[in-house]
């Protein structure tokens, strides 16, 4: 067979529009979980004495072991801005199995 009598096949119109459809979708849920996930660690830390922040991000959410314990739990590593102290903060805010918060947050 020669070059030039290589057939090329085009995807059907309905596979190329389920194909952006699900993309769509999958950007939209992406985006949700993202500010859902901010959102929540906002209220975290106000609970936790940060009453005023901007520029929230949450870099990484990390399942942890106690190897004593054997109890998992959360870690989150969060960057803001803390408006009262006019400060970058980062650091982490851990969250027990039973719920409860406590930080590791260093401003500078």
């Amino acid at each position: 067979m020669k070059k030039s009598e290589v057939e090329v096949r085009k995807l059907p119109k309905k596979s190329i529009i389920t194909i952006i459809i699900m993309s769509v979708i999958i950007i939209i849920g992406f985006t949700f979980e993202v500010f859902t996930i901010n959102l929540k660690m906002e209220e975290v830390l106000a609970d936790l004495g940060h009453k005023h922040i901007s520029n929230i991000k949450v870099v990484n959410k990390m399942r942890v072991e106690d190897n004593e314990t054997r109890l998992k739990s959360t870690v989150y590593k969060v960057t803001f801005f803390d408006d009262d102290l006019k400060k970058e903060c980062i650091g982490f805010v851990h969250r027990s199995n039973h719920g409860e918060y406590s930080k590791d947050i260093d401003c500078n």
